[in-house]
């Protein structure tokens, strides 16, 4: 998340890096809230996975909504090496992005309502990169696991496509796929932020708001 790394272009699976067959060690719990941060979750939550940028400033996005997000947690997804650490991604050959998995109560607070802070905290039209942050790990995704949610992420991307253009921003990049395997990162990466107050976020919205309707029901 230094901008050390400037490779732009996904790897193949003969490129990808082996990985392990086991999860490497994270946090037991959220250091913000206490939540087991791998579950189990309450009955009736839902998860999705973001990525938009620097996971350290993303994931403070998302818990920083309150207690309609049950948990938070940062790691790899979207790639190829299992299991991968965070010297695995940054070398760019295990095609993984950093993204955030929130779990979140649909009751208290709708999907649209975690798109609009999505699309809001970051500049989606950017391919492989984030502000100086370059590289694959840094691209713009949503990876749902609904067809619910899936269905709702892609009509905000049209409605938030529309406005971007009207400001003259370049077309939408972010992916939007059925989530992948997602790797939990290592226990320092899990709410970095709220451990380092003062440490790095690359973050920067576009300035363009994003219409989309915060309705309890998706």
């Amino acid at each position: 998340m230094f901008g050390f790394r400037k490779k732009t272009s996904l790897p193949s699976a003969a490129e990808a890096l082996p990985g392990r067959p086991s999860p490497i060690a994270t946090a037991e719990k959220h250091f913000v809230n206490k939540h087991p941060l791998k579950g189990p979750y309450p009955t009736g939550t839902e998860t999705v996975l973001f990525g938009l940028g620097c996971f350290w400033g993303a994931e403070r996005k998302f818990w920083q909504i309150g207690e309609a997000v049950y948990v938070t947690a940062v790691g790899y997804a979207a790639g190829v090496t299992p299991n991968p650490t965070y010297e695995e991604v940054c070398s760019g050959l295990t095609g993984h992005n950093e993204v955030v998995l929130v779990a979140y109560d649909p009751a208290k607070i709708s999907f649209e309502a975690l798109l609009k802070t999505f699309w809001e905290s970051h500049d989606p039209t950017q391919g492989m990169r984030q502000g100086n942050d370059t590289g694959t790990q840094y691209r713009s995704g949503i990876y749902t696991t609904t067809p619910g949610q899936k269905q709702v992420a892609l009509s905000s991307r049209d409605v938030y496509a529309k406005a971007l253009a009207s400001r003259n921003f370049d077309p939408i990049t972010t992916e939007i796929l059925d989530a992948p395997a997602f790797y939990f990162a290592e226990d320092y990466h899990q709410q970095y932020l709220a451990k380092n107050p003062n440490g790095y976020c690359g973050l920067g919205g576009t300035g363009v708001a994003c219409q989309i309707g915060t309705g309890v029901a998706a």
